[in-house]
């Protein structure tokens, strides 16, 4: 069993599903299946609770992007959501990974989804505005510039009265022992094709602790611990483009 053993952010590690020559299957199978780990150690239900719900409206539209998205499993299940309680939600999902949508894009199609191959830098620099930008399980993949410029994305796509939630794994010994023991009983027949299991400890070796986080966050942003092992990585702006104290 593979855990954590250095004190410090191993950034010199690359999952196996970023690399350019990953296996299609494994990949569509990775894609497949993030939904039901996601279920477990993303806290979607907490995160549509917390900050999707509270925004919505029977009346009004609310406009969501998603960042780095994958299969675009989250938003489906936030627009699920939203729809069984009759509230409008339009989400965009986007990532610039042709791999990743070209899979989200081959699922049945689900009303207020949008789904785009592209960066949030591309967005922002066409003037776009959303009430509420996500992201799941992305910080970790990104070093120090590309970190950075998606916060300051961040910022320009909800500027005015927006709210920014990315929210990532936290890394600890705990959190490793515990993927690397929650998933063994299923590395040799659900998981098997596929690159959760490895990836996933992987990514717990590449992620932030909370105090990381807080250390080098610019002004205006702030760290949020959640359950499990998870941080929220968490910007509000005023209505006139200012961040809320």
């Amino acid at each position: 069993m593979r855990v954590i053993r250095r004190r410090g952010r191993d950034d010199t590690v690359r999952e196996r599903m970023d690399s350019p020559d990953a296996d299609s299957a494994m990949l569509a199978k990775t894609y497949a299946q993030f939904g039901l780990v996601n279920a477990v150690v993303a806290g979607e239900r907490a995160v549509y609770r917390d900050w999707v719900r509270p925004r919505l409206s029977p009346v009004w539209g609310t406009r969501l992007l998603d960042v780095g998205t994958g299969g675009a499993g989250l938003p489906r299940r936030l627009l699920r959501w939203a729809h069984a309680e009759g509230l409008r939600l339009e989400v965009t999902a986007i990532d610039p990974d042709a791999r990743a949508i070209g899979w989200a894009r081959a699922q049945p199609p689900t009303p207020g989804l949008t789904l785009l191959q592209t960066t949030s830098a591309v967005l922002a620099d066409a003037g776009e505005h959303f009430d509420l930008v996500l992201s799941n399980h992305v910080l970790h993949h990104l070093d120090g510039q590309a970190f950075g410029a998606l916060l300051a994305d961040s910022e320009r796509l909800a500027e005015f009265g927006g709210t920014v939630v990315h929210g990532d794994i936290e890394r600890s010994r705990l959190a490793s022992v515990g993927f690397a023991l929650g998933t063994l009983p299923f590395a040799s027949n659900l998981l098997r094709g596929s690159y959760i299991r490895a990836d996933g400890l992987t990514s717990i070796r590449r992620s932030h602790t909370a105090g990381e986080l807080a250390g080098v966050l610019p002004p205006g942003w702030r760290v949020r611990r959640a359950f499990p092992s998870r941080l929220e990585v968490v910007w509000q702006g005023d209505a006139a483009g200012r961040p809320r104290a």
